[in-house]
């Protein structure tokens, strides 16, 4: 055990308690906001404990070997599913449905769900060593099962996950080896819906919005209004993403200093303790302040790159690479979200944001991470095999 703990690498676990510093700070400022209080003002206590729980989850998957995980996908896709549907009867915030009360914790099945997901989609392509992925034979059948969860997800309300679904699949697809002109004709197709999908936003916005009211989907309307059409957004809708860059603005290059934000301690931005906790960091510390914090996400995704690299088995790469692509749309879509570049979605910014289920997944998965750094370096032995017909195809290219 001492020599599987000595593998563990330093640098990583280093940039999480840096993190965990600027998180408690920032959630102990959102929580000083008149409009958080009683409700959140502990809540960087209850960060600090959720932070030690993750910390515990990291060492204990460190000390098991991954691929467990993967000879078991089917049972660990299934229990996901089964939990997500155990989401339809839960309680509803913000909007979005599917939370299940658990002791003090409210649990999230779409949180859950994105490391299964990754575990799962690991599995499937596991199987293809060395050869092409096959539109029919292997890109289809990954889309179909992560069609399920994205589903089941969207009609729970919660939009901001299920697109996290779709940039892990096209994450893992690309490392999988993917054709280029598959991919080519996806990205094609993928621009051409989302600027068809955009202008037809624009000149139907009336009607859209009153197909959205009447499916009880108004507030959709209300985080796209901003982003695409900001002269018809409401005063309502504008108010959270407009008071934000208004924040943001106000840092200037060093700050107003810790507890000294004039819109976030004022409660001018709604969330600041959750979605909105980057606010927090621009206003209060500056351009340096949210630089650094981007300095550190940069620093977290390259180790584990690096780890992926170093790492002998089909299995590990796959699994970093979802990783990473789940880490860089939550990052890219949180704050983009209040840069104007982006729809708000009500993402949680990664290791930062209160939120017991976000920050315990985010900190299983570098678990994962970790023990593929410790167990990576062995070569896999009773993995799934790649079928006949793959290793043909993987021949004759």
């Amino acid at each position: 055990m001492l020599q599987k703990l000595k593998k563990i690498d330093g640098p990583v676990i280093f940039i999480l308690i840096l993190l965990m510093a600027i998180s408690i700070v920032t959630v102990y400022s959102a929580g000083r906001a008149p409009t958080n209080l009683p409700d959140h003002g502990n809540d960087y206590q209850r960060m600090i404990g959720y932070y030690i729980l993750g910390f515990v989850a990291i060492l204990g998957l460190a000390m098991v070997d991954f691929r467990i995980f993967i000879k078991k996908a089917l049972y660990v896709y299934g229990g996901g599913i089964f939990l997500l549907g155990l989401g339809f009867f839960g309680g509803t915030v913000n909007n979005s449905q599917g939370f299940l009360k658990i002791g003090g914790l409210n649990l999230q099945p779409a949180e859950v769900f994105k490391l299964v997901l990754i575990i799962f989609l690991t599995y499937m392509l596991i199987k293809k060593r060395k050869s092409k992925l096959y539109f029919i034979q292997d890109v289809l059948p990954v889309a179909l099962v992560s069609f399920v969860p994205f589903a089941m997800v969207m009609a729970q309300n919660d939009l901001g996950n299920a697109l996290g679904y779709i940039v892990i699949v096209i994450g893992m697809l690309w490392i999988g080896n993917v054709k280029a002109s598959h991919a080519l004709i996806g990205f094609i197709v993928f621009a051409v819906a989302v600027g068809g999908g955009i202008k037809a936003y624009i000149s139907f916005h009336d009607e859209i919005d009153s197909f959205m009211k009447g499916i009880g989907r108004s507030h959709w309307v209300e985080r796209l209004d901003p982003w695409l059409v900001p002269e018809e957004a409401t005063a309502k809708a504008s108010y959270h993403t407009k008071n934000a860059k208004l924040a943001i603005a106000s840092g200037g290059m060093m700050g107003k200093g810790f507890l000294q934000g004039t819109s976030v301690q004022s409660g001018r931005v709604p969330y600041t303790y959750a979605d909105s906790i980057f606010v927090v960091v621009a206003e209060e510390f500056g351009f340096v302040g949210s630089s650094v914090l981007l300095l550190l996400y940069f620093i977290l995704i390259h180790r584990m790159i690096l780890i992926s690299l170093e790492c002998r088995d089909r299995a590990g790469p796959y699994i970093i690479v979802g990783i990473v692509s789940m880490l860089l749309y939550q990052i890219f879509e949180n704050i983009g979200a209040f840069l104007g570049i982006m729809p708000l979605t009500g993402i949680t910014l990664p290791f930062i944001s209160y939120g017991g289920t976000s920050l315990l997944i985010n900190m299983a998965s570098i678990g994962l991470v970790m023990s593929i750094k410790v167990h990576g370096q062995e070569l896999e032995d009773d993995l799934p095999q790649p079928s006949r017909v793959s290793l043909r195809k993987a021949k004759k290219a």
